[in-house]
């Protein structure tokens, strides 16, 4: 049975499957589809297409499409947001999310959509960078028999930071990296010192009113669209 707290409710509106139709008679013979959701119905937040599928073959079947973007976020104050980033990060099926500080985070936000994510825990800014894989260039070909040239393993996946301290670059126009991670900071602080000096460059959304920072779950949406805008 799927947990309570999985079940996604509207107010006077069903969401969801019920039971699939027709018995166990009629289950389909797909080894993807989950009996316990055949039988009891689907009421979890995941795209009709996944309805009946089990937990594993979800990630499976996002696993052959993700991204090459990633995500990381700083939680020292277990900022509420940054359950609505892993949402957003779940929409554009990023190859994963790091969670840096704390080890526990507010999920609410998440919908449970971070379940059909990889989602790393990383407790400072230097295990973080640590941990970044480096990118290697395609095989250089000159054109004759011989193999392919490996070149040289490049740097780290460079790390994109949104926020909007001195010195950061309006992200309207930016050319951003197929292959990188941008990174967040909490709600009311932004950046750590710690976590700027890391990043390759730092962006900011250029804003027109009168407030000094729009919330960081709207900044992430608007940094990941702008990212897939460019390479999806």
């Amino acid at each position: 049975m799927i947990p309570a707290h999985e079940h996604e409710h509207d107010a006077g509106r069903e969401v969801g499957v019920g039971p699939f139709p027709g018995g166990r008679e009629a289950w389909p013979a797909d080894p993807r589809l989950d009996p316990e959701l055949l039988e009891h119905g689907d009421a979890r937040n995941v795209e009709d297409r996944f309805r009946y599928w089990s937990l594993e073959a979800i990630v499976a079947e996002l696993d052959t499409q993700r991204s090459p973007l990633q995500i990381a976020i700083e939680n020292l104050g277990h900022d509420f947001n940054i359950g609505s980033v892993v949402r957003t990060a779940n929409a554009f099926n990023v190859a994963a999310v790091h969670v840096v500080g704390r080890r526990r985070w507010n999920r609410r936000g998440a919908m449970v959509t971070d379940r059909y994510l990889h989602v790393h825990h990383h407790p400072d800014v230097a295990a973080f960078v640590r941990s970044l894989p480096t990118i290697r260039a395609r095989p250089v070909d000159d054109g004759a028999h011989s193999p392919p040239q490996q070149p040289p393993r490049a740097p780290r996946l460079p790390l994109i930071g949104i926020d909007n301290i001195p010195g950061s670059i309006p992200l309207e126009g930016a050319e951003l990296p197929r292959e990188c991670v941008l990174v967040f900071g909490e709600e009311a602080a932004g950046l750590s010192a710690e976590m700027a000096a890391a990043c390759d460059r730092v962006h900011h959304i250029s804003q027109h009113g009168s407030t000094r920072s729009m919330n960081v779950g709207a900044a992430a949406a608007i940094a990941m669209y702008e990212w897939a805008r460019q390479h999806l």
